[in-house]
């Protein structure tokens, strides 16, 4: 039996069109349900974020910025950079603007999913936080549903150490090797071993330290590897600023035209590469991002949930929206580049030399990610085993960043995936179960603050 080419046909199958439904529908679903969230709260987002409703004696670990920009460490990764070119290479340019529909429904299951782990979480005697979907299927819907929290939190870790450390890994050890060796040479042992034992040593020195650290280090990286993405995009558009109408129009235009390039010219193969991409880039449902909102200093769960919507904004909307445009404004999708190689490319054509900033972008994208996705995998171990099992857990992480840098990962990470996939199952039954609660929070919220004025 092939058990390779049977986890990647099964891998194919969870990421197929049913999960791709169901999240999206989801997030249309609690767009209404919550009277379009994403326009009403995105200004209030922000001034949640600036701190002005801050107090000291709130009760969780992290400010509100700590706890984005920890959960935008693990968005924000190589969905960004390959994930893009990948939905253009395989549905062309008007795979994007299906990217954009599912950032905005996504915005609304960000928002669902945050609110109720902030809502449902649980704070221990040494005032350490447990949250996440685990806690808030097990506190929401009842013990009878223990067994479907327990299903997400055994998912969570299992995915941690693929998806969230080992793939991530790699990602780093190859785009060192590019910058050594050049994009086409072969991998080095030796580049790799030492990729592998640099990651290790420095996502320890972090996430020994627990979601304080992690957010303190997120909130130091996040905002600059951003930055520095985003300052060399904006750069290469402005040189052909005179083609971004037109690659705009080219979007827009293959979004409800298929070009007879893409999938025999099937529209379907246009929506389905845009949708699965933007949800792989976001992950807006799959339940990981409440684990780290459930942290934040605040006693409002709505905030919290306003903060998280900004999220698929900042990952999609804004910066997969600059790769996009990169790629087609200059032209690079039409001239048969491989999906992995198909960035570097556009943002060499943009400038000599600006292919190995999408390398240096890739080394921080994933190694931001590393640390955020230990996390998420400790508190789903918490919840599975105690206190006593988060250390074995980190130890035990660490060594698989190792592993990742230097082995060929192949069905591992398709199993992987797998999970990381499965994990949204347990959290979307469980945010539309409890959306009446959602609205309910929301509504009381939104009466108040026009009350007080501060809307």
């Amino acid at each position: 039996m092939d058990i390779p080419g049977l986890i990647s046909t099964i891998d194919g199958y969870i990421w197929g069109l049913p999960l791709m439904m169901l999240l999206l529908g989801t997030g249309i679903y609690l767009t209404i349900r919550n009277g379009f969230v994403q326009g009403r709260g995105f200004l209030h987002a922000f001034k949640i974020l600036s701190g002005k409703f801050d107090k000291k004696d709130d009760p969780g670990e992290v400010s509100h910025f700590g706890a984005l920009t920890t959960a935008l460490s693990a968005t924000i990764g190589t969905g960004n950079i390959v994930g893009v070119a990948a939905a253009i290479a395989a549905g062309g340019p008007g795979a994007v603007f299906w990217m954009w529909v599912t950032a905005f429904f996504g915005m609304a299951t960000k928002f669902a999913s945050c609110t109720l782990a902030v809502h449902f979480r649980r704070v221990d005697e040494s005032g350490e936080i447990h949250g996440g979907p685990m806690h808030f299927i097990e506190m929401g819907l009842g013990p009878k549903y223990r067994w479907l929290a327990l299903s997400f939190a055994f998912l969570t870790a299992g995915a941690s150490f693929g998806i969230g450390n080992m793939f991530q890994a790699n990602n780093v050890a190859a785009a060192v090797n590019s910058l050594v060796y050049g994009a086409d040479a072969a991998s080095s042992t030796t580049v790799n071993v030492a990729v592998g034992l640099i990651c290790a040593v420095l996502v320890a020195a972090v996430i020994l330290g627990g979601i304080k650290r992690i957010a303190a280090f997120a909130g130091k990286v996040v905002p600059f590897m951003c930055a520095f993405y985003v300052i060399i995009g904006l750069a290469i558009l402005a040189k052909f600023a005179g083609r971004i109408p037109e690659g705009i129009g080219l979007i827009l235009h293959h979004a409800f035209h298929a070009p007879e390039s893409v999938a025999g010219g099937l529209l379907g193969g246009v929506i389905r590469s845009g949708v699965s991409r933007g949800l792989f880039s976001n992950e807006a449902g799959l339940g990981s991002a409440p684990i780290a909102h459930a942290a934040a200093k605040t006693d409002e769960p709505i905030r919290e949930g306003l903060v998280a919507l900004l999220e698929p904004f900042i990952d999609t909307l804004m910066i997969c929206s600059i790769t996009a445009l990169v790629i087609v404004c200059t032209g690079a999708y039409e001239m048969g580049f491989e999906k992995g190689k198909l960035t570097a490319a556009a943002f060499g054509l943009g400038f000599p030399g600006a292919g190995k900033a999408v390398a240096v972008a890739t080394i921080f994208f994933a190694f931001s990610t590393l640390v955020s996705w230990s996390y998420y995998g400790d508190r789903a171990v918490d919840y599975l085993f105690g206190k006593k099992a988060v250390v074995p857990y980190r130890v035990l992480y660490i060594g698989f960043i190792f592993l990742g840098a230097v082995i060929k990962l192949g069905w591992v990470i398709d199993f992987c995936d797998a999970m990381n996939g499965l994990m949204a199952i347990p959290n979307l039954i469980a945010l539309l179960m409890l959306s009446p609660l959602i609205a309910k929070l929301l509504n009381d919220y939104m009466a108040r603050m026009r009350a007080e004025g501060t809307l």
